[in-house]
């Protein structure tokens, strides 16, 4: 695959797990915790919010191979 092709397909894949995975976690923190502390919503969000960077890296890895 051309490697333009591949940065076309790879920022759509992008676009889309972001909203995506963004949706996903709030459906389960509004399932799961919404009579949780406020430490542990924070714990949460902080995880959570670092995780969605591994299957962007590996979006991006796919991307950048010649």
């Amino acid at each position: 695959m051309p490697k333009t092709a591949r940065k076309v397909l790879a920022t759509a894949m992008l676009l889309v797990l972001v909203p995506l995975y963004a949706l996903l976690v709030l459906a389960i923190a509004g399932a799961h915790l919404s009579g949780a502390s406020i430490l542990v919503q924070t714990i949460f969000f902080a995880v959570t919010g670092i995780l969605w960077i591994f299957p962007a890296g590996a979006i991006i890895a796919w991307m950048r191979k010649p």
